[in-house]
């Protein structure tokens, strides 16, 4: 137990801890904005009031997990301050601006727009409406754009240089810019958006299995899966994209990914590792499953490599990632989940094809409808495998080949970090138990089909008037 005494440990423990936590609930309101901006615009346009039940039901779900995220978020950016106060001093002037153009632009356009489109539809324009929606949508994903801009920075920095520890800004339109920045951005954007359709759909799913609002549910499966038909594919290649350039730029986390120990020579062919046991003591696989000659193609599309893919051995054991199983099986999570989605998509666009995607047929093909219903939790596994891949390894470095990650940890007693650790793990269970709680309740509950359309007001009933009868007056006189 001699890590609860190492402040370094348990800090990248906690941040750790915190983001994993926090990463659960603006995956899916990210990607749900988009959807909930599809339905209204549906309803806006045919005037199907499905659409608009669509909009008010999925819209619960969206501010639950808006919520969480705000409660789950805001402690993240503190631990820069507490407990990264070196790392905090040296890149402020860039990362730091970064971050606050998250606050300042996204995170405040997105919840200053979300009463509108909660409480407005009564209460302003439909078209104003629909605007707020958009705006919200645009501000969730428009977080996610500035805190992967942030992160890539810290994998490929750029736009300056670093003078006596101290990054020192020369062209922050380059900074942003970095290598890393634009498949990053991407990448993750596809991943938020994957993951809700998958929840949307896997929500839907329940419903059909149950037999409860079957027509109602068909539809918002439908719209889930066509924008699956993009969307699936277009995850796996850019996955491809972004393993790619770690190739160029981060040799040591492909090493790791791979569990490759030793060099491959430029113009030999690459074997992939399809399952391994890697051993960091021994430097070297206790086991190994390969796939002969396909880690060329992977990288290349060819049968030699036209550069070397350099193993760990390259490195000081100090100068490598220590956590080579970690990475490896995350990514292979990660990498496998992405193509059981595409596997999903594939056999349900068979089956619509097959007109077998009806109401009536749908209740009947259980074992597709409980794909859909496993798919639902397994995004998450694979956008949280996705960060461990792009984190872990990347150590030992907190800014690639810059800074380390053991000179970035503030001079704290490690007791401090221990109790702040334990006080998160005791609230943010209790936030994760809340929110399965509501959320469990939103869903058994379903759509409330007696809320009022937008624009149509109640028949009056017509006020009942009938005479009075004269009573004369009877009191005695005097």
């Amino acid at each position: 137990m001699d890590f609860l005494s190492d402040t370094l440990v348990l800090s990248r423990m906690q941040f750790a801890f915190t983001a994993i936590f926090h990463m659960l609930w603006p995956v899916l309101t990210t990607g749900m904005a988009i959807y909930l901006v599809i339905v209204e615009g549906l309803w806006l346009k045919t005037k199907n009031p499905d659409y608009y039940y669509h909009a008010r039901f999925w819209a619960k779900l969206y501010v639950l997990n808006f919520g969480i995220g705000v409660a789950s978020g805001s402690p993240m950016a503190f631990q820069f301050g507490t407990n990264w106060a070196p790392f905090s001093e040296s890149v402020g002037d860039f990362f730091g601006s970064i971050l606050g153009f998250e606050a300042t632009m996204a995170f405040m356009l997105e919840a200053g727009f979300l009463g509108i489109m909660l409480f407005g539809w009564e209460r302003v324009n439909p078209v104003i409406h629909y605007m707020a929606t958009i705006l919200v949508a645009f501000g969730a994903n428009l977080s996610t754009f500035w805190i992967l801009i942030a992160n890539s920075w810290m994998q490929t920095p750029a736009g300056g240089e670093f003078v006596e520890g101290k990054f020192v800004v020369s062209n922050y339109f380059e900074g942003m810019l970095n290598p890393f920045m634009v498949k990053s951005v991407s990448h993750m954007f596809l991943a938020t958006l994957e993951t809700s359709l998958f929840v949307i759909g896997g929500i839907s799913a329940w419903y059909l299995l149950k037999k409860r609002h079957q027509a109602f549910f068909t539809r918002s499966l439908k719209i889930v899966l066509l924008l699956a038909i993009a969307i699936t594919p277009l995850q796996v290649y850019v996955g491809h994209l972004s393993a790619e350039q770690v190739y160029h730029y981060q040799p040591t986390k492909l090493a790791a990914m791979e569990a490759l120990w030793d060099t491959v020579p430029a113009g030999e062919k690459a074997d992939w590792s399809l399952l391994a046991s890697p051993n960091n003591k021994m430097e070297s696989n206790n086991w190994e499953i390969k796939v002969p000659n396909a880690l060329s193609y992977i990288l290349e599309f060819k049968p030699r490599l036209s550069e070397p893919v350099l193993g760990l051995k390259e490195w000081k054991p100090e100068d490598r990632p220590s956590m080579v199983g970690l990475v490896y099986y995350a990514f292979r999570l990660m990498s496998g989940i992405a193509f059981v989605f595409v596997g999903i998509m594939g056999v349900s666009v068979i089956q619509w094809l097959r007109g077998k995607f009806t109401p009536e047929n749908l209740a009947n093909q259980k074992l597709l409808l409980w794909a859909w219903i496993f798919s639902a939790p397994t995004g998450y596994l694979a956008v949280e495998s996705g960060w461990i891949v792009r984190c872990v390894g990347r150590q030992p470095w907190v800014v690639y080949g810059q800074i380390r990650t053991a000179d970035a940890v503030s001079n704290i007693p490690s007791s401090n970090v221990l109790t702040s650790l334990s006080i998160f793990l005791i609230i943010y269970t209790l936030l994760f138990f809340s929110a399965l709680y509501f959320g469990s309740r939103i869903i058994r509950k379903g759509p409330n089909f007696d809320l009022p359309l937008p624009g149509k007001k109640e028949e009056e009933t017509p006020l009942e008037v009938n005479p009075a009868t004269h009573i004369p007056n009877s009191r005695p006189i005097n």
